[in-house]
């Protein structure tokens, strides 16, 4: 029997409502090309081998990141993975754990949730840090709701330094809750006057450090002028090796961190699925999003794990509720906290520095290539340079030659010509210094 469960007067209500008059309409915004009118035009049936051949032959038009000299950051980052967390990972005790909305029958689960916290709290130097967001976007929003709960406020100040996909959630969700967004222009050498910015009014400033751009901010400025004002200092960051050798942003005076823990035990995977990293000050947990799982002992008097906070609809009133996620990045947190322990403090440390030294290194070797201009002064395994000619044919030509060169901030900063010759490139430790020879010297002929 199908299941219809509304009537034609169903939806011409909804029609109505919506403000349509047909369902047709909904689609307007994708163009009638790409649309799809039948059926996909493939065989109805196929065996095995054949469907492997296919695909394989499809498959095979990507580039591999590990196939060529690899130099693409802005957000997503390539670094050695090692085989134990796969490994690891895989155990049947953890791939099929569920979500612990039963805590005292997942005790696995909430141990490394417990550990993952106080790894991120320590990495951040905060006071606690919840079971994981959905990405770093994801919980930059949830930060900027946050800090108007917690200050009563509704505006909230973006540094143009920014990853400008983490400012489109941002005022995504803020346009939905009628709130204020005030977006500072693209900053790419970090010269920007955002403390001018902050008044009596400001809920929260976000700042991201390193930036889009690769540039290093000192936070500490904007802190003091954030907590004159009444208002929260968001520190952001996208590349969380950074945390091995920069100085946290919780010495920095920081209320809020939120980040991407991508780089830590979990690969590329076309963009995700990745694990949001947010930390916050005690005083604050109440209007933390997301879960904490705590320690604790039971009437036996040994040690156990569970859910100390869970501020979702869910789990309390809806007029309570301080979480617009539904669950945590369970399997990709677990992976950070295996290669976190695999790493201890010193490995971070020591990969921090190798990732740190590579870029040096290739920002030397592009700097002496004719026409290019290096724009950043402090940067971690990350900057930006500034082209003779627009990046993205650049990197077209590049990748032609076999190499990934980076990302043009013409891509996700689209309409700005002042932006169009910016390329911001990354080399972390998996980069050789033969890639980062074969990179200047086809940079240097297509510059040509």
């Amino acid at each position: 029997m199908r299941y219809l469960p509304l009537s034609d007067t169903d939806r011409a209500d909804m029609l109505a409502r919506v403000g349509v008059d047909s369902i047709d309409e909904l689609f307007a915004d994708i163009p009638a090309k790409a649309r799809l009118n039948d059926l996909v035009d493939l065989p109805r049936r196929a065996g095995e081998l054949q469907v492997e051949r296919q695909l394989s032959a499809l498959a095979s038009k990507n580039v591999p990141a590990s196939s060529v000299p690899f130099f693409v950051g802005a957000g997503a980052y390539k670094h050695h993975v090692p085989s134990t967390v796969d490994h690891l990972i895989q155990r049947s005790e953890f791939l099929t754990s569920y979500t612990p909305y039963q805590p005292e029958i997942t005790q696995g689960t909430l141990q490394y949730l417990f550990e993952f916290q106080t790894q991120v709290a320590r990495l951040t130097a905060m006071d606690v840090a919840n079971a994981s967001m959905y990405d770093g976007s994801t919980g930059t929003g949830e930060a900027v709701l946050m800090a108007h709960r917690v200050t009563k406020r509704k505006k909230a100040v973006l540094s143009g330094g920014l990853h400008p996909q983490y400012r489109e959630v941002v005022e995504g969700l803020s346009g939905q809750a009628g709130d204020v967004v005030v977006a500072l222009p693209a900053d790419p050498k970090g010269t920007e006057d955002i403390l001018s910015q902050i008044d009596k009014e400001t809920s929260c400033v976000v700042v991201q450090s390193p930036n889009f751009f690769g540039q290093i901010i000192d936070l500490k400025p904007v802190a003091e002028k954030a907590h004159e004002c009444g208002a929260l200092l968001v520190a952001v960051f996208t590349e969380v090796v950074s945390l091995g050798l920069i100085e946290p942003p919780g010495t920095q005076g920081a209320d809020i961190v939120v980040g991407e823990g991508q780089s830590i035990g979990n690969g590329l995977n076309f963009g995700g699925p990745y694990v949001g990293l947010f930390a916050t000050r005690q005083k604050y947990v109440r209007q933390m999003p997301g879960r904490l799982c705590g320690e604790t002992t039971d009437v036996d008097g040994k040690r156990g794990f569970v859910l100390t906070l869970s501020t979702r609809e869910q789990h309390i009133r809806r007029d309570k509720a301080t979480s617009n996620i539904c669950t945590n990045s369970g399997l990709c947190c677990l992976a950070f906290t295996i290669h976190m322990s695999l790493l201890g403090g010193t490995g971070l440390t020591q990969l921090a520095r190798i990732n740190h030294a590579n870029a040096v290194k290739l920002k030397g070797l592009l700097a002496a290539v004719p026409g290019v201009e290096v724009l950043n002064t402090a940067y971690f395994n990350e900057f930006t340079v500034k082209l003779p000619k627009a990046a993205h044919g650049v990197v077209e030509a590049l990748a032609e030659k076999g190499i990934l060169a980076g990302v043009p901030v013409s891509r996700l900063i689209p309409g700005k010509p002042e932006l169009e010759n910016l390329l911001v490139v990354a080399s972390t430790e998996v980069n050789t210094d033969e890639d980062r020879a074969d990179f200047a010297a086809a940079l240097k002929e297509v510059l040509a």
